[in-house]
């Protein structure tokens, strides 16, 4: 970029915050329970919302049921802690007077749990979009289009942060400049599919990523 991005959108799991491997054990223990004979499920479906998980895979209402308690009882019991490196990315945003955006399919109930356990996150925010904000799961653009128009700027002038391969998808889709996080996957699979690609953000700030892209 030849300036500094007009904002910045954070997807939550994997990017801001370490539990995609929870996650993913959570979800194959799901599908171990419930098998829906897809191999790699809980890779998958990675960046689906609930609702979209639930009806394009499990369309039975006693089975969601079961699958909803099952999946509230173990995120009831999830410590939530930043990677290392996110708090003073997000400090160095707002020194820049850059506005920041949560982005994620999770919903409003984790959240709250979330900013409960890690005091201060919620006011690197101007805004987050959970699940409820949207219509359509990434890889479709709408959720960063909506995170875009909340803040007042133009998706092209935004950095979107990603790990998972829907994610990325998604920021692209919407034309925003794209950073993978090699935190999910490798950075040999998520070549091609951002504008760069880092491994976490420790020693790095905003004009430096900025100047990379």
């Amino acid at each position: 970029m030849t300036r500094l991005p007009a904002a910045a959108l954070f997807d939550l799991d994997g990017v801001l915050i370490d539990t995609e491997g929870l996650y993913t054990d959570i979800w194959s223990e799901i599908e171990h329970a419930h098998p829906t004979g897809i191999d790699n499920f809980a890779i998958k479906i990675k960046g689906s919302t609930l609702k979209r998980i639930l009806t394009t895979y499990y369309p039975d209402a006693d089975e969601q049921a079961e699958i909803i308690a099952m999946l509230n009882e173990r995120e009831e019991k999830m410590l939530y802690t930043l990677f290392e490196g996110v708090e003073a990315f997000l400090a160095d945003l707002k020194r820049h007077n850059i506005p920041a955006a949560i982005v994620t399919s999770s919903n409003a109930p984790k959240m709250e749990r979330l900013f409960g356990m890690i005091s201060g996150l919620r006011d690197f925010f101007a805004a987050v979009i959970t699940d409820k904000d949207v219509s359509r799961s990434k890889p479709d653009p709408e959720c960063y289009l909506t995170a875009a128009a909340r803040l007042g700027v133009a998706i092209e002038d935004c950095i979107v942060f990603e790990d998972s391969f829907s994610g990325l998808e998604s920021g692209r889709a919407a034309g925003a400049h794209v950073v993978a996080l090699a935190t999910t996957n490798s950075r040999e699979s998520l070549e091609g599919k951002a504008d760069l690609i880092i491994d976490n953000f420790c020693g790095t700030g905003i004009e430096k990523l900025a100047g990379q892209l």
